[in-house]
């Protein structure tokens, strides 16, 4: 291989990954499902008790157990039945397309606004009958739909009330709506799964397998001739040479580096002037948009995943619903966090959470939990069961080691780390309020 051809197969490899970043982050939660807990294609995953450091999932939450589809085929219509909200749970949550642009939200604040419906997804291409009513239909451009829910507990719901309603949920083709078979589950608590994109060949080999099942968009047209130099070609077999594969490795740590520092130094804007702690900063009208990261100029591929699927799935529809996300990269000083130092956060006692706060710390690296720690979080929850100051506000402290009598007050990293802190049903008005949530104090 020439030194040219060899410079073209790395860069190609590393634009490639960054365009490809959002179907291989979500074809991964399926792959995951049917590798990792030996379910059949189709089988819903669902949670019987919360997340933890066994399950590999970007930037998910310890404290809402899940519910999330494996890669539902849609090559004729199919309805995801959504059922209405419960006496102790109800649905949060939204269903996307094959590159995770989002097709509807769903629950208490999506379409159906917690009555339940039946959503109906439409295949490509589709001119088919349409049922004149009762269904939400969506049209979408790929065979791949995905969907995550959370069954958010309510009046003192607890995890088994939650498994429970997750278990209601029912997913069927359309023609069999008269008399549909039975929705098919598997518990990933009890088989945990690891959902996290890896930056070796397999990223490549998921990419293929995305190529080969979905249509090709018109406006990734030039990306498929890319592909063609890498050997991913729409019906051909994906068999790189050793030196092939070499130049494209080489590639993806190009992608994943990029994507990398765009999250660092693009993807989190400061929410107070004087506080390190931020929000997320999309991309500018994606939003307002839906998030399909096109615009009629362009397709935003370093936005989608260095600013979002690189660290995180199932972006809503339209933003809200009930969860405010605070981001901690550094402490006090501006100083990235890391997993050798012990950090300090004061919780105040007046946190504007009108369900609950909490805390997690994610791996800098992997952008999930902090693999084979006890603990991945506390939340408001949690305080009866540590040392609360005499105002209310409660330590919580992270670092490699519990600081002395500390033990309960602690959340492991070992890692270079980051944090999502997250108010749940956050109180109206609280940021004009002059709430503000304290920086991290480094103590060693």
């Amino acid at each position: 291989m020439s030194d040219a051809q060899r410079n073209l197969i790395e860069r190609r490899a590393c634009e490639a990954a960054i365009w490809g970043m959002p179907a291989v982050g979500v074809y991964d939660i399926e792959l995951a499902i049917q590798r990792d807990a030996g379910a059949d294609r189709g089988v819903i995953a669902y949670m019987s008790e919360p997340m933890d450091s066994r399950h590999g999932f970007l930037t998910a939450n310890d404290v809402t157990p899940y519910v999330f589809g494996g890669g539902i085929t849609v090559d004729e219509p199919v309805v995801i039945d959504v059922p209405p909200a419960g006496d102790k749970a109800a649905f949060f949550g939204t269903i996307v397309n094959a590159w995770q642009v989002p097709l509807a939200d769903v629950g208490t604040t999506g379409e159906d606004a917690g009555e339940g419906g039946k959503y109906l997804i439409l295949p490509p291409g589709y001119d088919g009958d349409v049922p004149s009513d009762g269904y939400y239909v969506h049209q979408s451009n790929t065979y791949g739909v995905h969907f995550a829910f959370r069954p958010v507990a309510k009046d003192g719901g607890t995890s088994a009330d939650q498994a429970a309603y997750a278990q209601t949920l029912r997913v069927y083709a359309l023609s069999d709506a008269d008399n549909p078979p039975a929705t098919r589950f598997i518990d990933v608590k009890e088989n945990p799964i690891n959902t996290l994109p890896v930056y070796d060949m397999t990223f490549f080999t998921d990419l293929n397998a995305v190529i080969q099942r979905e249509p090709v968009l018109e406006q990734d047209k030039v990306m498929m001739a890319m592909l063609a130099s890498l050997g991913i070609v729409r019906g051909h077999p994906f068999e790189p040479d050793e030196e092939t594969q070499a130049a494209m490795l080489d590639g993806l740590q190009c992608a994943y580096d990029t994507m990398q520092e765009h999250f660092i130094t693009r993807s989190v804007v400061p929410l107070w002037e004087d506080r390190q702690w931020g929000v997320w900063a999309f991309a500018e009208g994606q939003p307002e948009a839906g998030f399909p990261y096109v615009t009629t100029d362009m397709v935003l591929i370093d936005d989608r995943a260095g600013g979002s699927y690189s660290w995180i799935t199932y972006l809503p529809k339209k933003l809200g619903g009930g969860t405010f996300y605070l981001t901690g990269l550094t402490d006090s000083d501006g100083a990235m966090l890391n997993g050798e130092d012990t950090y300090k956060l004061t919780v105040p006692s007046d946190t504007p959470a009108e369900d609950f706060w909490s805390v997690i710390v994610y791996s800098m690296k992997t952008k999930g939990f902090v693999k084979g720690n006890e603990r991945v979080g506390l939340a408001t929850p949690d305080l009866p069961d540590i040392q609360v100051n005499e105002d209310g506000s409660a330590d919580v402290y992270f670092g490699p080691i519990a600081p002395d009598g500390l033990e309960s007050n602690w959340i492991p990293t070992g890692e270079d780390f980051f944090l999502l802190f997250r108010l749940y049903g956050p109180a109206e008005g609280w940021i004009e309020s002059g709430w503000k949530l304290p920086d991290l104090e480094k103590v060693n």
